[in-house]
C-alpha cells in the first residue's frame, strides 16, 4: 500500500456556484473595509458621477475606493499593482465584487477624486472617534521624509541654471550658424529646391534642454518673490524662508543655491539618515491612546519647525500634553505653544552625560531664561523626562509601521496637491487598520463606531 494523500484534481470543477466569500476568514481585513464603505460618506465621489449623463457606465465608487484605501493599508499603491491584484488576490476579488479594473481606470480614478482622499482620512478619524480610540491626553508631532516620484540626480541649482542657459545660448548659436553654412554648401551640391531647415538632432537636444532650464529659472524667481501665511496649507515657496538676494534692480532672486526637479518641480532635496533624498516632508500627529493620527500634511519645507503652527491649527481638539522633538524647538514655537495654553514638551538639543546630567533641576526656576532655556529646564524635571519619553512609543512607532511594515517609503503621484492627496490616503489606511485591531479586542467599539 503506498502513502494515501488528500485528493488532489486541479481541473475538477465546482459542483455548486462558488462564493468568493467563504474563500476568505471572517475576520479579514477586507469584510471591515467593505463595513467602512457602508458607513461613510462617498458624496464627494458619487456626486461627481451622478452629474453625468454620458458615456459608458463607470465602476461603483465603493469599488474603486475600496481598492485604493485596501490597497493602501496593505502597502500595494502601484495602480498597475493594485490592477494585477483585483485579478489574482482573493481578497482584493471580494473586495471589488469580482470587477477588474484596469490600471489606467484605477489610476484616473485615484486623480479624478483627490479632494475626496482628504474627506475620507475625516470620516475615518471620525469613525475612530466615535470607538472611543482617540482621547486627546498626550499628542506627539513628528516629521519624516518620504521620497518622491523623481531623482535627485534630475535637479538643478539657481547658480547651475544660469551657467548652463548662457552656455546652451552659445552653443545653440554656434549650431545654427553652423547648420546655415551647411545649408548654403548643399544649396551649391544639391540645388536650392532641397529642404534644409530640419533641425539636426543635437541641435534639438539643446533647444529642448535650454527651455526647461528656462522655465525652471522662471519658476524659482516666481517663488522668492511669494509670501507664505501661516495659516495656508503648507505648500511651501520652497525660498519663501531664505533672505533672496537683490539684483541691480531692486529685484528678488534666489541664492544660487537653490534647486528645483525636472521630474517633480514641487520635490526638495531633504537630509535623511546622513543621505539626501528627492521628497517631501510628511507630518504627522498621533495620539497616544492607540497610535491614531489625529493630524497630517506634507509640506516640502525640509525643516520641521515652519509646520508646528499650521499642524497645531489642524488638531479636532487641544490636546491636554504635546511632545515635540528638537526639530520644532525655537523661541518662536515655544512662544506660540504658551500663548496657546498647550502643555508642551520639546526637547533642546541633546541631552549632556555625566553625574550631574541625570538630576532634575529642583527649587525655584531662575529669573531671566530665555524660552528655550525654561523649556529645557522643564524637559529635565521628573514630570518632563516622563511624558517625553512616551514620545518614543507614540508617533515613532507610527512612522515605522508607514514606512517599514506597510512598505510605503515613497510617493506615486508627482506635484505637492496630489502628494498631499496621497498621503492623507496613507493616513486614512493606518487609522483604518487601528480601527479594525481594536474592534477585534473590543467588539463592542463596533457597535460605537458604527452608530450613526
Amino acid at each position: 500500500m503506498g502513502k494515501t494523500y488528500r485528493p488532489y484534481e486541479p481541473d475538477q470543477l465546482f459542483l455548486m456556484p462558488p462564493s468568493l466569500v467563504e474563500w476568505l476568514p471572517k475576520d479579514h481585513l477586507v469584510f471591515f473595509v467593505r463595513d467602512v464603505l457602508d458607513k461613510i460618506d462617498l458624496r464627494p465621489i458619487t456626486d461627481i458621477y451622478e452629474q453625468e449623463d454620458r458615456g459608458f457606465p463607470p465602476y461603483h465608487p465603493k469599488a474603486m475606493t475600496g481598492i485604493l484605501l485596501y490597497g493602501y493599508c496593505t502597502g500595494v499603491t502601484s495602480s498597475r499593482k493594485l490592477a494585477q491584484h483585483c485579478q489574482e488576490d482573493v481578497a482584493f476579488r471580494v473586495l471589488a465584487a469580482n470587477n477588474a479594473p484596469d490600471f489606467r481606470t484605477i489610476s484616473d480614478f485615484r486623480k479624478r477624486h483627490l479632494d475626496a482622499l482628504r474627506h475620507l482620512f475625516v470620516e475615518i478619524l471620525t469613525l475612530c472617534q466615535k470607538a472611543g480610540l482617540v482621547k486627546f491626553g498626550h499628542v506627539s508631532l513628528d516629521g519624516t521624509k518620504v521620497k518622491a516620484n523623481a531623482s535627485k540626480h534630475k535637479a538643478m541649482s539657481y547658480g547651475r541654471m544660469k551657467q548652463d542657459i548662457s552656455r546652451l545660448e552659445l552653443e545653440i548659436a554656434r549650431l545654427l550658424k553652423e547648420a546655415d553654412k551647411t545649408d548654403q554648401r548643399e544649396d551649391k551640391k544639391y540645388g536650392a529646391d532641397k529642404r534644409g531647415d530640419e533641425l539636426p538632432d543635437e541641435l534639438a537636444i539643446r533647444e529642448t534642454r535650454l527651455a526647461k532650464i528656462t522655465e525652471a529659472k522662471r519658476a524659482l524667481e516666481e517663488e522668492a518673490r511669494r509670501k507664505k501665511d501661516e495659516d495656508d496649507p503648507p505648500t511651501s515657496p520652497p525660498m519663501a524662508k531664505i533672505t533672496p538676494a537683490k539684483n541691480g534692480k531692486g529685484k528678488s532672486t534666489p541664492p544660487d543655491t537653490a534647486q528645483r526637479n525636472f521630474t517633480d518641480p514641487d520635490s526638495r532635496i531633504m537630509p535623511y539618515q546622513k543621505t539626501f533624498i528627492q521628497g517631501y516632508n510628511a507630518q504627522v500627529a498621533v495620539d497616544s491612546a492607540h497610535q491614531i493620527i489625529v493630524a497630517t500634511d506634507v509640506s516640502n519645507y525640509p525643516k520641521d519647525d515652519t509646520q508646528l503652527k499650521y499642524m497645531i491649527r489642524q488638531l479636532p481638539k487641544k490636546p491636554k500634553v504635546l511632545t515635540l522633538d528638537a526639530g520644532y524647538a525655537t523661541e518662536k514655537n515655544i512662544k506660540f505653544l504658551t500663548r496657546k495654553r498647550i502643555d508642551s514638551y520639546i526637547a533642546c538639543g541633546r541631552e549632556k552625560h555625566g553625574p550631574d546630567a541625570d538630576k532634575p533641576p529642583r527649587g525655584r526656576i531662575p529669573e531671566g531664561l530665555t524660552p528655550l532655556e525654561l523649556m529645557k529646564r522643564k524637559v529635565r524635571t521628573l514630570k518632563g523626562r516622563r511624558l517625553y519619553a512616551r514620545r518614543k512609543a507614540i508617533v515613532e512607532p507610527v512612522i515605522g509601521q508607514i514606512k517599514h511594515a506597510t512598505g510605503i517609503r515613497q510617493f506615486r503621484l508627482r506635484g505637492h496637491p496630489k502628494v498631499r492627496a496621497e498621503w492623507f490616503l496613507v493616513s486614512a489606511g493606518h487609522n483604518l487598520k487601528k480601527l479594525f485591531r481594536a474592534i477585534l479586542e473590543k467588539p463592542k467599539r463596533r457597535k460605537l463606531a458604527f452608530a450613526y
